[in-house]
């Protein structure tokens, strides 16, 4: 208050959401005051130093002679030596207990500085690996053999050692908690020659994650355990398996779906992370620009008809026609879906799960959903002929097709149905429109740098002629907030094909996809390439982003 960082309205709703926690804690949740300020404060108030862990380099050496257990409980972490005392870097200078108890079981004389809290746990985590703590009650409560005993006795489904189960459950729950928190989409866990390597794929990019090196002896138990949760065969290490988790962590619902593969050195998992707090299905939110949203959104209102979305795997097809059936639907409108799998539930929306063992294929599976009924109908994919032609059946007999296919760009889609065996005059009469799209990595907006490019210094085909160009563009820097990768979210970049008469003419006479694309770019098509450049100039992403991502127009 005396500073003039808080107003007292402030501090009263602060007081009255306290909640057990500290008031100068709840000010920095509620968002009224940043922890740094609040760090300096008390820096003053207490006679503490205020450190910034952002760039430091952990002395390991002398981090080894702690105990790891009072480090992941107190979030303290020993930085170096100074005067004959470790300084120790907490978040909470009140917590003096903790300080006592870590000085007494490493036997050293400590001097505490401030530090965020976060920082100190990202170091931790850095230094001592994701679930270090666990790993290392492990290895104390396992004997040389255990291994292999451990690995066995969940194999026979037995009654294993209650500390050693709860263990594994616990660095199982641990990485998956991590790999929320840093809002990883897939979790790698590899099995290589020398170790088991982690990593999250955040943003689009891997991640290796710190892991102790520890971890590597419970590797079996790790695959087990989430073999468990997944309801697998736990004995069949042989053949590739797919399973799902339903997870609540933190209060918030996730959906988990696990791919195990055998590979050379043991079995490799996949943990597929569907956070449904943060699924949000409206048009609106993926980055569509009114030149794509407006004509798209006339088109998934027609009565019929195909409408196709491509890209490679991972690019927010799903999450584009998921939002397209969120701006149909209603109760006059029967939508129903086939997909492999079922990755999101929708209210009011009939959804198949495809199951290729017993004979329901996608061409199967809508043959019969077109005797339910229906007014729209989402295939999740288009994979072969029979698929293809189920579909543009539906289409004939009066029924919107919503539908995906892998193609690199929008046109190609019109040569890959007529590959599959489609006759290119139901091509051209059935498919209403075309949609591209990839996700394209957003700037972190606390750290971007305007800059001002060298014309040898952009690609070839940047727009320097653009009305919207002014001479300067962002770069990535890195901060906390990204973890140090300049980049924070992703959003879409769009190629959107309208058939016109001369596309369908040009369809019918099997014309190539090069041909089709230079007919629509005369026409106003925004390719994938120009949609990138547009947020690069708009600032919402870099140009080595958008060189990374789309191919160059030619």
């Amino acid at each position: 208050m005396r500073r003039g960082l808080i107003n007292e309205d402030q501090l009263n709703h602060a007081s009255k959401s306290v909640n057990g926690k500290r008031l100068d804690q709840v000010l920095v949740d509620l968002g009224y005051v940043s922890e740094e300020d609040t760090l300096a404060v008390l820096d003053e108030e207490l006679g503490m130093t205020y450190v910034d862990l952002k760039d430091f380099t952990v002395d390991r050496e002398l981090l080894s002679q702690f105990p790891t257990t009072a480090i992941f409980r107190h979030s303290l972490l020993p930085l170096n030596r100074e005067n004959g005392r470790v300084v120790v870097a907490t978040g909470d200078p009140f917590d003096l207990e903790a300080l006592d108890e870590l000085s007494s079981l490493s036997g050293f004389r400590l001097k505490p500085v401030l530090a965020r809290r976060t920082d100190v746990d990202q170091l931790i985590k850095e230094n001592l690996g994701v679930g270090g703590d666990t790993v290392n009650e492990m290895v104390s409560q396992r004997s040389d053999e255990d291994v292999e005993l451990l690995d066995e006795i969940f194999d026979e489904d037995d009654d294993l050692d209650e500390q050693a189960a709860a263990s594994v459950i616990r660095l199982v729950n641990e990485l998956l908690v991590e790999a929320l928190a840093q809002q990883a989409s897939d979790v790698h866990i590899e099995p290589q020659e020398h170790g088991l390597t982690i990593r999250f794929r955040v943003d689009g990019m891997l991640r290796v994650q710190p892991v102790p090196a520890e971890i590597n002896h419970f590797y079996a138990a790790i695959v087990t355990r989430l073999k468990i949760m997944s309801r697998l065969n736990i004995a069949e290490k042989r053949l590739p398996q797919d399973g799902r988790i339903k997870l609540r962590i933190s209060g918030r619902e996730v959906d988990v779906r696990t791919s195990i593969i055998p590979m050379m050195h043991g079995e490799g998992l996949v943990l597929r992370l569907l956070d449904k707090e943060r699924m949000v299905f409206d048009l609106g939110t993926v980055g569509m620009p009114d030149e794509v949203s407006i004509p798209f959104r006339k088109q998934v209102r027609l009565p019929h008809g195909i409408v196709l979305v491509t890209g490679p795997t991972g690019s927010g097809k799903t999450t584009t026609l998921y939002g397209a059936l969120n701006e149909i639907k209603s109760p006059s409108t029967k939508i129903i879906t086939i997909e492999d799998p079922v990755e999101y539930h929708s209210h009011g929306i009939g959804q198949i799960q495809v199951h290729s063992k017993i004979g329901l294929t996608f061409a199967a599976g809508l043959r019969s959903v077109l005797r339910h009924d229906p007014d729209v109908i989402l295939v999740g994919e288009i994979r072969d002929g029979e698929t293809a032609q189920a579909a543009i059946q539906a289409s004939l007999t009066g029924h919107l097709v919503f539908s995906t296919l892998h193609t690199n760009d929008a046109p190609s889609a019109m040569t890959r149905l007529v590959d599959m065996g489609v006759e290119p005059y139901l091509v051209a009469s059935t498919v209403e429109c075309v949609l591209a799209q990839r996700l394209i990595r957003k700037l972190c907006s606390n750290c971007r740098q305007q800059y001002e490019p060298q014309i040898e210094d952009l690609p070839r085909d940047f727009p320097h002629d653009s009305p919207e160009y002014k001479g300067k563009l962002w770069r990535a820097v890195g901060c906390r907030n990204c973890r140090d990768t300049g980049y924070s979210g992703r959003t879409g970049i769009f190629e959107l094909l309208m058939m016109d008469a001369t596309v369908r003419k040009m369809c019918v006479e099997r014309v190539s996809a090069g041909e089709i694309r230079e007919h629509a770019r005369q026409n106003g098509m925004t390719t994938l390439r120009a949609s990138g450049w547009n947020n690069a100039i708009n600032g919402l992403t870099t140009v080595d982003e958008v060189v990374r991502i789309s191919k160059e127009d030619i």
